[in-house]
């Protein structure tokens, strides 16, 4: 970006600045710390020149919005032309409850429906089963059948709206479920909008929400690519998580590496069950973490762009630019936010918010300022929508596209960030790719570290986190928290009691057998999951026939 006479003359008078001026000031007044270290730990310089950014090549590596390789955005106008879809993750308790948050919300501004399911669903029991005790409706919604859905959605019309589901190894029958919903609603498949998350191997890292082992795992997944790609195409069949690896300690490099890892893991798995790289590759999309540190978040998500795309086009040989293309939902850092002073937490969400938008994320979820403690509360999930809201229409930040492109700090750590991220693709690619590395432990291992450094950091001071090692006050015990009641899972069981006296139980039970032959076969199983789930067939039924068929997932023991 600069001839080498140009530098040559920034480097001498760099030279000067530091022997006058900078040594001066620090005689005066000596800087806090030895080292200055970002988010994740790596070494921040104390200045930033075009030397640091002297071997990047604008057109090739830097480019246009629109452009490959999309580092500045996949958009030629980005929020100019529209601004992000502002989701709020949001389920609790019964599908009704969840309904009324839903619409809620909608009334609030938001622009997108994102489903939390409880665990029992996440693990595919019904809220009847012996280990759904205790868990039904905590940490999202119950839902059993395609009863709990069509109340779920009661109201909300499926060709208006897009839906984003968390869910992973169930994700086929859920997505059934949904479209069973629409189709009674007399929307059309090729109306559906939204996302599954449909990530397993995150799940086997991260996690822990997993049922069946990789290999199957990985054939539920090809399967809704292919059913997708024909039947539902405007739906995205993956959404490929480094949010939970972030959560669970990883540095942003490593959320980068491991997620893009996954990534290349699921286009193999399809490429190798015969689908064409360009028929599903287009609806792949990611969903990334947005951590404390400003800059290093922004700096990651375009790393992230750039880095896909370059995966796609050399690695793949994939010839449609949707393809290469890293479309990605955002949600700020649960992991940072602190019971202690909760109020806090609005400063935390505001700030990783700004990360994502000027990373120049396609969707967005706020954190609210009480989920440490409990689910968010109306007032405090309008005070995240809110956040978001101001960000879009207030700051001016959504004015031009990619505002930060051309910073030195930016640019060297973006480069930096896809070089670190490139080591740990290659390393796994070096194992037998993301699975085998997986079943060795590697990752695994890899982010228990990271999380290990950053609690001793917090420990030892090195590392502030207001409220929680300094600057604490004392509090009174939080008030206002939303509780959900435990009579939930009495009506979850009754309502499954109801459904299984009134369906027709020969239709289902023949279902059931229809599907469990497909399991056992090489058939596209999608289609048989959603026969059974319009004769309401329960998730826990659906489930429990693949399960004997599949067997269960084992996790790998880290030594």
């Amino acid at each position: 970006m600069f001839d080498k006479e140009k530098l040559a003359r920034i480097s001498e008078s760099k030279k000067k600045w530091e022997e006058n001026e900078l040594t001066k000031a620090l005689n005066r007044a000596p800087e806090q710390k030895e080292e200055f270290k970002s988010g994740s730990g790596s070494i921040v310089n104390r200045l930033y020149t075009p030397e640091d950014i002297a071997d990047i090549d604008y057109e090739k590596e830097i480019g246009f919005p629109g452009q490959y390789p999309y580092l500045r955005g996949y958009q030629p106008t980005m929020y100019r032309g529209r601004t992000w879809t502002m989701r709020m993750y949001a389920g609790f308790a019964t599908a009704e409850e969840s309904n009324e948050r839903y619409k809620y919300l909608v009334d609030q501004g938001s622009t997108g429906l994102s489903v939390a399911f409880d665990l029992p669903t996440q693990i595919g029991y019904d809220s009847d089963h012996a280990l759904a005790q205790g868990e039904v409706g905590k940490v999202g919604v119950a839902i059993d059948s395609l009863k709990d859905m069509e109340i779920l959605f009661d109201g909300i019309p499926l060709d208006k709206v897009s839906t984003s589901m968390t869910i992973n190894a169930p994700a086929a029958v859920l997505l059934a479920m949904y479209i069973a919903v629409a189709e009674k609603q007399g929307v059309s498949t090729d109306k559906l909008r939204g996302t599954i998350q449909n990530d397993i191997l995150k799940e086997y890292i991260a996690r822990g929400t997993y049922i069946f082992p990789t290999e199957p795992s990985m054939r539920l997944i090809t399967n809704i690519f292919e059913y997708c790609s024909k039947e539902v195409p405007k739906w995205n069949t993956i959404s490929i998580s480094g949010y939970h690896i972030r959560e669970a300690g990883s540095t942003a490099a490593q959320e980068v590496g491991f997620t893009l890892a996954d990534g290349i893991a699921y286009v193999e798995a399809a490429v190798e069950a015969g689908l064409d790289v360009d028929t599903f590759a287009p609806r792949l999309s990611f969903f990334f973490n947005s951590h404390n540190d400003l800059f290093e978040e922004v700096a990651k998500f375009r790393a992230a762009r750039r880095l896909w795309a370059k995966i796609m086009k050399e690695r793949f040989r994939a010839k449609n630019e949707k393809s290469m293309m890293l479309k990605f939902h955002t949600q700020t850092a649960g992991c940072t936010l602190t019971a202690q002073q909760p109020d806090n937490n609005i400063i935390r969400v505001a700030m990783q918010a700004l990360a994502a938008v000027l990373g120049g994320t396609q969707s967005l979820h706020t954190n609210s300022r009480d989920e440490a403690l409990a689910l968010p509360t109306e007032d405090s999930v309008t005070i995240a929508l809110r956040t978001q809201q101001i960000i879009a229409n207030e700051t001016g930040v959504t004015n031009t596209v990619d505002p930060l492109a051309g910073s030195y700090y930016i640019e060297a750590k973006t480069k930096e960030i896809e070089e670190k991220a490139m080591e740990y693709i290659t390393k796994i690619d070096q194992l037998g790719g993301a699975a085998r590395a997986i079943d060795l432990g590697y990752i695994q291992k890899e982010i228990s570290d990271s999380a290990y450094q950053y609690q001793m950091e917090i420990e030892s001071l090195d590392r502030i986190v207001v409220g929680v090692n300094k600057y604490q006050v004392e509090e009174e015990a939080p008030k206002g928290l939303l509780r959900v009641d435990p009579l939930v899972a009495q009506m979850q069981k009754k309502k499954i009691n109801e459904v299984k006296e009134c369906r027709n139980n020969e239709a289902v039970a023949e279902k059931l057998q229809l599907l469990k032959k497909a399991c056992q076969g090489t058939e596209n199983v999608m289609p048989f999951i959603l026969d059974a789930v319009k004769e309401y067939a329960t998730l826990g039924e659906i489930c429990g026939v693949m399960r004997e068929v599949f067997g269960e997932y084992e996790q790998a023991v880290l030594l």
